[in-house]
């Protein structure tokens, strides 16, 4: 990685009373460990001892281009209870990057991006991460057909992941070709931090060569975008 420039029983009354306490805050069916999903404000709140997470996934194509759509399953996202509360914006001197070229030459190709919290306190993320391939001085633009909710917080713990990707398009005039990439994080107003220069690598995590004439670039999540 180079880097260029984040026992006593209860009475029964109150039993019953937790009972309806439970039933208006959550319904009927909650269960211990069963994973729930919030959104509050601009912040994302993963609750459970599974954890939970918003994925988006591939739903069909357009003209081409992969199309996603904002679903919902559980899963872990680093294990208990994510929140942005008390953690601090991702600086990306904390951040461990990879970048895996994924279905070369084919429909749907793209650079997974994993950006993995190396550092001891949890930190949060935004929006899309700032990516240039190759020597480009052009930033990618954001995905028009990714999901909303770009403005939300992700909270990364210690050891916690997040992943964004860029969809790869070489359907148009003038391709150009390159093995690596500069990605940076932005902060809650937009603004970028230092850049990071990494090579995209394919299966075998040799350096792998892609094309494109254009690119966009989907916000950071907890689930792998185009994982079809």
């Amino acid at each position: 990685m180079r880097t260029s420039r984040t026992s006593t029983l209860a009475p029964t009354a109150a039993l019953a009373a937790l009972a309806l306490s439970l039933t208006a805050c959550g319904g009927s069916g909650s269960a211990l460990g069963e994973a729930t999903s919030t959104r509050m404000g601009t912040t994302t709140t993963v609750d459970g001892s599974a954890g939970a997470e918003n994925v988006r996934q591939v739903s069909g194509t357009d003209d081409g281009r992969n199309v996603l759509a904002s679903v919902s399953r559980s899963g872990s996202a680093g294990g208990g209870t994510v929140t942005s509360a008390g953690a601090v914006p991702c600086t990306g001197d904390e951040m461990a990057y990879s970048v895996l070229h994924r279905f070369p030459d084919q429909p749907g190709e793209h650079l997974l991006i994993t950006a993995r919290n190396a550092g001891s306190e949890p930190c949060w993320v935004t929006s899309s991460p700032s990516v240039v391939l190759g020597n480009g001085p052009e930033v990618l633009p954001h995905s028009t057909k990714d999901a909303p909710g770009g403005s939300a917080r992700i909270t990364v713990r210690s050891g916690g992941k997040v992943y964004s990707a860029v969809a790869l398009f070489a359907d148009g005039p003038g391709p150009r070709t390159a093995t690596g990439l500069s990605i940076a994080l932005r902060d809650g107003t937009g603004h970028m931090g230092p850049a990071v220069e990494q090579d995209a690598r394919d299966g075998e995590g040799v350096p792998s060569e892609f094309t494109w004439s254009s690119a966009d670039v989907t916000n950071w999540n907890t689930a792998k975008p185009y994982d079809f």
